[in-house]
């Protein structure tokens, strides 16, 4: 199954020069989702990890999904002001401006080992500002997994150069 045909790409979305991957049509169709999750699962595999982080907001379907087939469980890294305790927080830059991630402080144990899951590798600042949320929150990051990662953004290098290793299911 080539889960690019599921991937359309949407210009100029949210602003002027942005190649938006849409990642609806795969979600609609339970076969491409079935068949992704089971493709990240083996990506996974080849970490050590307790948890895993899903990024808001479309990381928190793979990381989902992802965390009832491993068996592990799920943390969440959010926009500001969207949880009730105090919160780690890690601003950074996208493509296409700037935000911010947040972690609830008391959410990890320490030392636990943490596998970042997002839907798109880009830039690489959303990955970075999750990792570094896992390491303010005393756990160590395994690693990062995505379902699709935009080469010419060179995000892959940004996070080699942060020590995080990642792994890509799709590469355009």
């Amino acid at each position: 199954m080539n889960l690019l045909d599921y991937l359309p790409t949407v210009p100029d979305f949210p602003k002027p020069g942005i190649m938006f991957k849409d990642i609806s049509p795969l979600l609609a169709d339970h076969k491409a989702f079935a068949y992704a999750i089971e493709q990240l699962y083996d990506l996974s595999r080849g970490y050590k990890f307790d948890y895993l982080l899903g990024i808001e907001a479309r990381g928190f379907i793979f990381a989902t999904a992802l965390a009832q087939a491993t068996k592990k469980g799920l943390v969440l890294a959010r926009k500001p002001n969207k949880l009730p305790k105090q919160v780690f927080s890690k601003a950074y830059g996208l493509e296409y401006g700037q935000d911010a991630l947040q972690l609830q402080q008391d959410i990890l144990p320490r030392d636990a080992k943490v596998l970042v899951i997002d839907d798109v590798l880009a830039t690489g600042g959303t990955l970075i500002a999750a990792a570094n949320l896992v390491e303010q929150a005393g756990g160590h990051v395994a690693g990062a997994v995505v379902l699709l990662e935009i080469s010419d953004l060179l995000g892959s290098a940004k996070l080699t150069s942060a020590n995080i290793q990642s792994k890509s299911l799709i590469k355009i």
